[in-house]
Order: C-alpha cells, then sequence, then structure tokens
C-alpha cells in the first residue's frame, strides 16, 4: 500500500499536518505557490499552484490521501480563489482515488444557539460560509455518487503554534505581552471553543486512514470553551505575564469602518461567532480515535511561543 501523501497549503495546519505524518514514516509532499514548508525527513516541497487541476493530478498520482489544508488568508478574495481550487482537489481525487481529507471551519453552519456537533445542517447565509458549504456539498456528492472518496475535519478558531495574524488570541498578544490592553470583535465574556491546530492535524490523518470514517464531517478534538477575556488571559500567564483589560470594538464603530474598509466588512459578516456562545462538541472523534485535546496549558504554552 501506498505511504504517500499530498499536502495542499503549509500554513500552520498543514505544517502540523505534515510534522505528524513524517514522524509516522509517510513520504509526505507539501505544494504552496512558493514551494515553503517544513523542512524534515519524508518531506518534499513543491513549488506550483494547486488550482491547476492537471498538474494537482499528476502530483497526487499513486498518493493514499489528498490533504486540502489551504486557507486563504484575505477574505475578500474567497469569491475568486476557491472555486477553482477546490474543483482542482476534488478533480485530482476523482482522477487519483485519493482520499480527499479537508481542514474546514465551522463557518458552513452560521449562526447557531446550540453547541455545535456533526449532524448539524450547514445553514449558512454569509458569502464565506456559502463558500465553504458549497465545497462540501460538491465533495459529498461526489462521494455518494462514487466518483470520490472525500471526509472533513472541522475546527473552531486555531490556537496553538504559528497561527500568528490569523488567530483571535494570537493577532491580540504582541500588544498584550507589552502590557497594553486590547479589543476584540464582539463580546469578550462569552464562551467559545478554541482549537490547537496539532489537534487538526491529528485528525486529519486518522480520518485519513480510515475508509469508514470517510463521507462525512468529523469535529477536531477541542477543549472546553474559554471566553476571548479568559482565553488571552491564560495564555500569558503561561509566560508568566500579568491579564490586561479586554474591550469590544464598538460594532457601531466596525460597521461604519466595513464601509469603506472590505476585511473589516468581510470580519463583520461573521461576528455572529463572538455575539453569542460559539462552542464545538468533539466527543464523536474523540470516541472513535481515542484521542484527547491537547491539555490547555500546553495550548496556552504553544500559543504563547508563536
Amino acid at each position: 500500500m501506498s505511504d504517500k501523501h499530498v499536502i495542499v497549503g503549509a500554513g500552520p495546519v498543514g505544517t502540523e499536518l505534515a510534522t505528524v505524518l513524517a514522524a509516522a514514516d509517510k513520504q509526505v509532499t507539501v505544494v504552496t505557490r512558493s514551494g515553503r514548508g517544513v523542512e524534515a525527513r519524508n518531506v518534499s516541497r513543491v513549488a506550483a499552484d494547486a488550482s491547476d487541476g492537471d498538474g494537482l493530478a499528476r502530483l497526487t498520482d499513486g498518493a493514499v490521501a489528498l490533504y486540502n489544508c489551504a486557507n486563504p488568508g484575505d477574505y475578500t478574495t474567497w469569491q475568486a480563489v476557491w472555486p477553482p481550487l477546490a474543483a482542482s482537489l476534488l478533480g485530482a481525487a476523482r482522477k487519483t482515488g485519493a482520499v480527499l481529507v479537508t481542514a474546514a471551519s465551522l463557518y458552513p453552519y452560521g449562526p447557531v444557539d446550540v453547541p455545535m456537533v456533526e449532524d448539524l445542517p450547514d445553514a449558512a447565509t454569509d458569502k464565506k460560509g456559502l463558500i465553504r458549504a458549497g465545497m462540501w456539498a460538491d465533495a459529498l456528492d461526489a462521494h455518494r455518487a462514487g466518483e470520490a472518496r472525500v471526509v472533513e475535519v472541522r475546527g473552531s478558531d486555531y490556537v496553538g503554534t504559528g497561527v500568528g495574524k490569523n488567530g483571535h488570541v494570537s493577532r491580540n498578544l504582541p500588544r498584550a505581552l507589552a502590557g497594553k490592553g486590547v479589543r476584540v470583535i464582539g463580546d469578550p465574556d462569552l464562551p467559545h471553543s478554541w482549537t490547537d491546530v496539532l489537534d487538526m492535524a491529528r485528525t486529519l490523518a486518522a480520518v485519513a486512514d480510515d475508509a469508514d470514517a470517510w463521507g462525512r464531517v468529523w469535529h477536531a478534538p477541542t477543549n472546553a470553551p474559554r471566553t476571548q477575556s479568559e482565553a488571552l488571559g491564560d495564555v500569558l500567564a503561561a509566560v508568566g505575564k500579568r491579564p490586561v483589560p479586554v474591550k469590544p470594538f464598538p460594532m457601531r464603530t466596525m460597521r461604519l469602518i466595513g464601509r469603506f474598509n472590505p476585511m473589516v466588512r468581510e470580519l463583520m459578516d461573521m461576528s455572529y461567532m463572538f455575539t453569542r456562545p460559539y462552542v464545538l462538541d468533539s466527543s464523536a472523534a474523540e470516541e472513535r480515535y481515542g484521542l484527547e485535546p491537547t491539555p490547555w496549558d500546553e495550548v496556552c504554552r504553544r500559543t504563547a511561543a508563536g
């Protein structure tokens, strides 16, 4: 059986996944436009445009799994970037027989008032949620038609190593480490789930190797919820720093800025995640694979280390 695994994307999840697979003696190819990625035994890096379906299929030929760990950081480009990339990934899975394993967010669920479980319907109404929900719907249709093998792992907002400016906690760390107060989107005192990118990686590797897991969504093991204030305070405490004041951005001001700033406007479309409890239930994957979330104290240390 092949031990070749192809990862598209070298962000924090793709990086952790490459490390996890390489440590298990899998042969890993990391595909990015720049050719960057983990420098380690069993890992090769390729500079390529993953939106090129034929090229990606050639790179995936002979692989047991193709992982979608891409995550365009600029929300304003999603409508242009995701459709051809998603089509290329699914097409490569169709052509090669590699299982398509997608690292995804909770966006497809849209606003919720209950803890999120895997059989919750995808009911997003915002553009980014609809894009991600549509990608999964297309993949699932192909799976049910016997044209491809697919599985998706969803996690909440990322914490852990390498998240940086893409994380709601880590983006505020430089200011907080300097002892200055920070402002956040929404209510800083509502319970919120935070998923370590390492736990995303471990779950992606587990479902890729389990044919009975395919054709459905799984949630990555995630610790008990912490508010934005608590999470930031915990990360500061992990490096011996005192908590700092955490206040919300005035929503009226954010909406006004959003009229002129496309990125802020996109963020405001997702503000529902921080105006009500946003809690992830990951018990299904934990029970099936014997996985537990990385201990919260360790998560905080990893997040603080950057």
